[in-house]
């Protein structure tokens, strides 16, 4: 005799009403947040909400960052190019979010920051995590550019013979431009809604965020650009 399954009872382990809560693990998701008898203002949930949020896609960010790296090291070029593009877009996502803090009184996020501590951006795991995993994806870039005897002039300027380095240059300028963007909106939310003549939660003042802007993981890629205007205009004299 046939049975006929029941969709509506969960079969997975955890905690939950459906498998869909104990997949998600949304039980102890929703958990982390505080309850409104513990907020000091309701835009503690906003708060909250925007930076565990954020630190899910930057955790998702890295790991595909760090999984590109070494597709790049078994020279799997297009493998690492599908998971930057997609680590890239992790970066926007979070970038994206910051606008939702913009939404908060500047004079009530004044009792949200007395309940802060010595909480800072600058102790962001995910940030954190993405300072170490960067810098070893230019370095597998480069081992395969001098691999293929190329310099970066010459990866730019042969693009069109070279096209799967081309692809995964612009890969990490592109990554390198993001990290940027939302450097400058971080920069840009902080002032709007406390200021940029004072002193963050952690001591630094905010003025620190907005020389932050000008860094770059890869500014050998930024410099290059240079190099080709100024060889083109000397093309140009010839």
């Amino acid at each position: 005799m046939a049975t006929h399954e029941d969709f509506s009872e969960p079969v997975l382990e955890g905690e939950g009403e459906s498998d869909y809560e104990r997949y998600l693990n949304t039980v102890s998701l929703l958990a982390l947040q505080k309850t409104p008898d513990e907020w000091v203002h309701r835009d503690e949930l906003l708060f909250q909400t925007v930076h565990q949020s954020s630190e899910l896609w930057l955790k998702l960010m890295w790991n595909d960052v760090e999984a590109a790296t070494d597709h790049l090291t078994r020279d799997e070029i297009p493998a690492a190019l599908r998971l930057l593009r997609r680590s890239t877009l992790c970066l926007t996502y979070a970038t994206s979010q910051l606008d939702m803090l913009e939404h908060m009184s500047p004079w009530e996020y004044q009792e949200i920051r007395k309940v802060l501590g010595h909480g800072s951006g600058f102790d962001s795991p995910g940030w954190r995590e993405i300072r170490r995993v960067v810098p070893p994806l230019g370095q597998a870039f480069h081992a395969l550019r001098e691999q293929a005897g190329l310099s970066l002039v010459d990866v730019y300027v042969q693009g069109r013979e070279h096209e799967e380095l081309y692809q995964l240059a612009e890969a990490l300028i592109e990554m390198d431009e993001r990290i940027n963007f939302w450097r400058i909106r971080h920069y840009k939310v902080v002032a709007r809604v406390i200021g940029d003549s004072v002193v963050g939660t952690q001591g630094t003042p905010v003025e620190v965020l907005g020389r932050l802007i000008h860094h770059v993981f890869f500014p050998e890629l930024w410099r290059v650009r240079n190099e080709l205007t100024a060889l083109s205009q000397e093309q140009q004299k010839a």
